[in-house]
């Protein structure tokens, strides 16, 4: 579903009497991002979205009269309740930098998208199709060898593509993780998580963000693309005067004054789009990859280790062991020696002996940035977080507690009868199945479960699984007096 959490009201922004100026705010701030004279290595902080923004308002209208003309102050104003506006309908993010607890505004992915058609409508650029990078060399070398301008304005086009493409893989792969993360906590299955995992590289890195990393990759025509920009610069002057003219009568938007060349203009975005593409935006999209794959793994290797917890406990059978004579303690060693110990041999290949090559020594950068102060609303969201960690946090030792005195004089007890007089109850409650652990069993608790019917529709509770839990005690994990 499109209408859910923060998109629940997702077009409020644009209806109204104030939805021509947030319009150009938006575009405006698209064009700061993405357009041709963007920065892609710099993420906006609250102030430069701000002066964005006030610059829209300065050239944006205000529709249906200015009976409310009075309700802001200036356009800083406006800008900053547009600003919260969008935040909170999901067009914008709000990213916490944890190293300078400064907070950045980028586009949603969903927000980038529809933005991006909003400046399309706009027209204030000549937009074509294809994106890819092989395009833009196939169209720069058409345009060299037949001179049509509109070979060079799809190159254009094509390269404005590619940083496009570039960040919505960015996106999905970071969307990805999240939707990972998600599904883990809430159902904590090993095969489904690994299941969605491999799926999405079957389906999804293989057939596209592979190719755009080696043989569509940006590092691989860079060169070429360079090659024929400096060719076409070299070109008679006839021939690039005819392609001038050709430009400035087909793109006039394009002109910036009558002294500037459209030509050498073009030339000069691909090529500096092609050099962000392969420097900023390429590394950008390797790292989100590599931390992609590496939470992932972290997920499914933890959840392994938690599933063969319960075949496998430690503590409890080095406990055991301990309490053995020597002769039965020497016995049973002795039998799972034999029972583990083989012998492998083999015999090392001298071709594949080789020298490791010297690494070169890293770079530190060891010098102190006097940081700035963290703004009031990334420190409210820290001490937020914070406070509802310590909310929902319960230890094994509350949990042990909690089912003693819900037992009673009784060793087993059905988990619908189990008080819930408090939130530490509710929250005890929710965890109980934990006690049923390795490490609760290892700490003289033993449990045993038994399944049974399945809970619904309770006061606190839509759906939640059934358990018969009864306390086993023996001469080592009594309870003491």
């Amino acid at each position: 579903m499109f209408f859910t959490d923060e998109r629940e009201q997702f077009f409020k922004p644009l209806t109204g009497k104030y939805r021509e100026q947030v319009a150009e705010c938006v575009r405006l701030l698209h064009e700061r991002l993405y357009g041709s004279q963007a920065d892609y290595g710099e993420s906006l902080k609250r102030d430069q979205v701000l002066d964005v923004f006030s610059e829209a308002l300065e050239r944006a209208p205000l529709l249906e009269g200015d009976d409310e003309a009075g309700r802001f102050r200036n356009n800083r104003e406006q800008a900053g309740w547009i600003l919260n506006l969008l935040v909170e309908h999901g067009w914008l993010k709000r990213d916490k930098d944890e190293a300078s607890f400064q907070s950045t505004y980028p586009f949603s992915r969903t927000g980038r998208l529809f933005t991006q058609t909003l400046a399309e409508v706009d027209g204030r650029s000549v937009r074509t199709r294809h994106r890819n990078t092989r395009n833009t060399l196939n169209a720069l070398a058409a345009f060299a060898e037949r001179g049509e301008v509109y070979d060079l304005l799809d190159a254009h086009e094509h390269s404005e593509r590619i940083i496009a493409d570039f960040t919505d893989i960015i996106a999905e792969l970071e969307e990805r993780k999240r939707e990972l993360v998600r599904e883990v906590e809430s159902r904590q299955l090993v095969q489904q998580a690994s299941d969605q995992f491999f799926e999405f590289m079957e389906k999804r890195f293989q057939p596209d963000v592979a190719i755009r990393i080696s043989a569509d990759s940006v590092e691989k025509h860079r060169d070429r693309i360079r090659a024929v920009i400096e060719r076409i610069k070299r070109k008679p002057k006839a021939w690039k005067a005819r392609a001038e003219k050709e430009l400035r009568r087909l793109a006039p938007d394009l002109i910036v004054s009558a002294e500037a060349s459209v030509l050498f203009q073009l030339l000069d975005s691909i090529d500096t789009r092609m050099r962000n593409a392969s420097e900023i935006m390429l590394p950008a999209l390797r790292r989100t990859l590599q931390g992609f794959t590496r939470r992932a793994d972290i997920i499914i290797r933890q959840l392994s280790y938690l599933h063969s917890q319960k075949h496998g406990d430690i503590v409890g059978l080095c406990q055991r062991l301990s309490e053995l004579d020597g002769d039965t303690y020497a016995r049973r060693l002795g039998q799972a020696g034999e029972a583990m110990a083989s012998l492998h041999l083999g015999l090392i290949d001298p071709a594949q002996v080789r020298p490791r090559e010297a690494r070169a020594p890293r770079r530190v950068q060891h010098r102190m940035a006097e940081l700035d102060a963290p703004d009031d609303a990334t420190l409210r969201e820290l001490a937020t977080e914070r406070l509802l960690e310590s909310a929902f946090h319960i230890n094994g030792g509350a949990l042990r507690d909690y089912l003693r005195d819900a037992l009673g004089a009784s060793r087993r007890i059905d988990n619908r009868d189990l008080p819930v007089n408090d939130a530490r109850d509710l929250l005890a409650l929710s965890h109980v199945i934990e006690l049923g652990s390795a490490d609760h069993a290892a700490a003289g608790f033993r449990l045993r479960i038994e399944p049974t019917d399945v809970v619904r529709d309770e006061h606190y509770f839509v759906r939640r699984d059934g358990f018969l839990l009864e306390l086993e005690q023996d001469d080592t994990t009594a309870r003491p007096e």
